[in-house]
């Protein structure tokens, strides 16, 4: 499973025209699941995204994690994380989860974020989303579990 995390000032996420997930400071991610990952990955995942130390403290060092500064989550699923692209110059999917394995461990990451006490908005799975963010920084980070 891999989260491409954004700190962002702020951040939504559009479906035909209509805002569906929107937050504040906090951070956007983006989330690809692949082939053998479970909810035991997921929320090994979603509990590094919330205590990654990415916000800054006094003294402007990034030693501040999501729940520090009650930052706010927006996850969005991005198959085209688990690309191939190693070899030519098309990527290849091979290695993303199915669908139906993609979508419940997209939504166990989310509810596993909640329970945490993180508000978490969601893009909707497999639409075609139009994200809008203010990258704070810019900070972007690859995680994966």
């Amino acid at each position: 499973m891999i989260a491409l995390i954004q700190r962002v000032s702020a951040a939504q996420v559009s479906v035909d025209n209509n805002v569906i997930g929107k937050i504040g400071a906090g951070l956007l991610v983006l989330l690809g699941v692949e082939q053998g990952d479970d909810t035991t990955v997921a929320s090994k995942l979603a509990d590094k995204v919330i205590g990654y130390r990415v916000f800054s403290d006094e003294q402007g060092k990034m030693n501040l994690n999501l729940q520090q500064v009650a930052g706010e989550l927006l996850v969005v699923s991005q198959f085209t994380l688990a690309a191939d692209t190693q070899k030519g110059m098309r990527p290849s999917f091979s290695k993303g989860a199915a669908a139906n394995t993609a979508r419940e461990l997209y939504d166990f990451f989310s509810e596993h974020c909640r329970q945490r006490g993180v508000k978490t908005e969601n893009g909707q799975f497999a639409a075609d989303m139009q994200v809008t963010l203010t990258n704070d920084g810019p900070v972007t980070f690859w995680l994966q579990c």
